[in-house]
């Protein structure tokens, strides 16, 4: 529409930069800022905050989350004050999707619910030296990966359910050697390359969200993460754009089901993150726990599955940027009444029991999402059935819950915004010493919870350090340092080299404040400033007694 053409110049909307190319296809970043506020600035500046919000792979409803955030931000500037003060104040940086080819191949191929998470690039899956021969087949042309049932009366490992012929169930193993009429196949597809499997080796094949440079391992101990750290060009492009934008102090990345707000560690081996860090990731997962009903706040290693090589693992633990990663559907929205939800883990990653999708399939969508048992022919096995649930039941919500999961979650990505760094000088005074000798006091304070520099930052000295700086065109600075006590002012951490400038590796805490005191002579006006990677710079000037 008319809000995502090519913004006017001093108007507030997207920007769009190619940041790579996949295949045929342009890599976007979508910039969403006020010109007039800010400029997001190029490698050699960095003073402005930034706000990156990046999808993962083969998510086919991560890219609608982005573009209704997107959409959101636009249509609200102006009329909102908090959401104005924002776009005032940040950029947001949005990639709809890391994975396009993967997507499209999704959308125009025969899928199922839950493939197409690769990209497209050939690899040979099942080393018969050849790659991406022997792929599910669509046997009707449907466009839809389903499962294969064969009738084999009294020879068969399952049977049809009493109630709902459309189930099918494994017979129990039993002492009178009863079996079933029905034997399942598998999913849809063929032996393409003769080797006695089926579907062993479809397109791609390979898992870009594990091979990110974050306790990154080989394919022998993580499945699909490719030679080495950022082989696929995806990957390269994205931390290619990071590292060329050192003031994104925000990363929110997509997955599309499972109802959960993931952090880190990836794996137990890695440790605990930091106590300071904690309490940010701590209390944007506890208010998203109250934003986003049936979501869980849980780290990946210890709630989930260990995970090596992981994005949002690599923006914190290598970029020292407070990340989180939002499975978005959940089936629990399904039946949003306590009393009606299963076992915990029930709708865990769209594994919802067969009959309480179909109860909701028959009685909601009026039997859309399921494709009836019907004949077909298979080279090996002769006359089969075919049935299932189409490629968009499981792992994407239906229609018309999508609406409600998007803006709960594009708000989430506000909150998290809204969380970055912001810092005030609340006091500024100067004290004459006697004999021309000044000694000049400031306190700066961090408002937001993020640090200006996350501690994992600070420890791993990644980036670069808060500067505190005092200067006037009529004065000479001796000494200055960090205050390490309110009531005593004689109490401080020297700066060593340049004493008007002190750097602090570990910035400013989150709603926190650091004390500065510099000794000068000289007279006239002078003026103290904070400059760091993830904030807009902030000053204030006094004239000397």
């Amino acid at each position: 529409g008319e809000k995502f053409g090519r913004v006017e110049p001093g108007k507030v909307g997207p920007e769009l930069t190619s940041i790579g190319s996949i295949q045929p296809r342009e890599y976007i970043i979508e910039s969403v800022l006020n010109p007039n506020a800010m400029i997001v600035p190029p490698l050699e500046d960095h003073s402005e905050e930034g706000r990156t919000l990046m999808p993962s792979y083969a998510e086919q409803i991560t890219a609608q989350d982005l573009l209704y955030l997107a959409w959101y931000l636009l249509e609200n500037h102006g009329t909102n004050r908090e959401l104005t003060e924002l776009l005032d104040d940040s950029a947001f940086y949005i990639l709809p999707t890391v994975n396009p080819d993967g997507r499209a191949h999704w959308f125009r191929k025969a899928h199922s619910p839950h493939s197409s998470r690769t990209g497209v690039f050939p690899t040979d899956n099942d080393r018969d030296g050849r790659s991406d021969e022997d792929g599910p087949d669509d046997l009707d042309g449907d466009g839809h990966i389903v499962q294969m049932r064969k009738f084999t009366p009294g020879e068969g490992t399952h049977r049809l359910n009493a109630d709902d012929p459309r189930i099918m169930e494994r017979v129990p193993e039993n002492t009178r050697g009863a079996r079933g009429d029905w034997t399942l196949l598998g999913s849809e597809g063929i032996d393409n390359d003769g080797d006695g499997r089926i579907n062993e080796d479809g397109v791609g094949g390979y898992d870009m969200n594990r091979a990110w440079p974050a306790l990154w391992m080989p394919e022998h101990i993580q499945y699909g993460a490719g030679p080495y750290p950022l082989y696929w060009p995806e990957t390269r492009c994205i931390a290619r754009f990071l590292y060329e934008h050192p003031n994104v102090a925000a990363v929110q990345s997509f997955h599309n089901s499972g109802g959960m707000m993931l952090r880190g560690p990836g794996a137990k081996s890695f440790g605990a993150y930091p106590a300071r860090d904690l309490r940010a990731f701590d209390e944007l997962g506890r208010d998203g726990e109250k934003m986003l009903p049936f979501y869980r706040y849980m780290v990946i290693w210890k709630d989930l599955y260990t995970v090596f090589g992981g994005f949002a693992t690599w923006t914190y633990e290598g970029l020292g940027i407070i990340s989180f990663t939002n499975e978005l559907w959940t089936p629990d929205r399904m039946y949003p009444d306590e009393g009606e939800r299963q076992e915990d883990g029930w709708g865990w990653m769209g594994n919802t029991r067969r009959s309480e999708k179909r109860w909701f399939d028959d009685h909601l969508l009026m039997g859309a999402g399921h494709i009836p048992w019907h004949a077909a022919q298979h080279p090996l096995y002769g006359e089969i059935e075919l049935g299932g649930f189409r490629k968009d039941v499981g792992r994407v919500p239906p229609t018309f819950l999508i609406e409600e999961m998007l803006h709960r979650n594009a708000l989430f990505c506000i909150e998290h915004a809204r969380a970055m760094p912001l810092v005030k000088l609340t006091s500024l005074t100067a004290e004459d010493l006697g004999d021309g000798l000044f000694a000049v006091d400031a306190v700066f304070r961090n408002d937001h919870i993020i640090p200006t520099r996350t501690q994992r930052a600070a420890e791993r000295q990644i980036g670069t350090p808060d500067v505190f700086e005092l200067s006037g065109d009529s004065v000479v600075v001796l000494a200055s340092g960090q205050r390490t006590d309110r009531w005593r002012p004689h109490q401080l951490t020297l700066e060593e080299h340049e004493p008007e400038r002190i750097l602090m590796e570990e910035g400013i805490d989150g709603r926190r404040e650091q004390r500065l005191r510099w000794f000068l002579r000289g007279s006239g006006s002078l003026t103290v400033s904070w400059s760091g990677e993830k904030g807009r710079s902030v000053s204030g000037s006094l004239e000397l007694p």
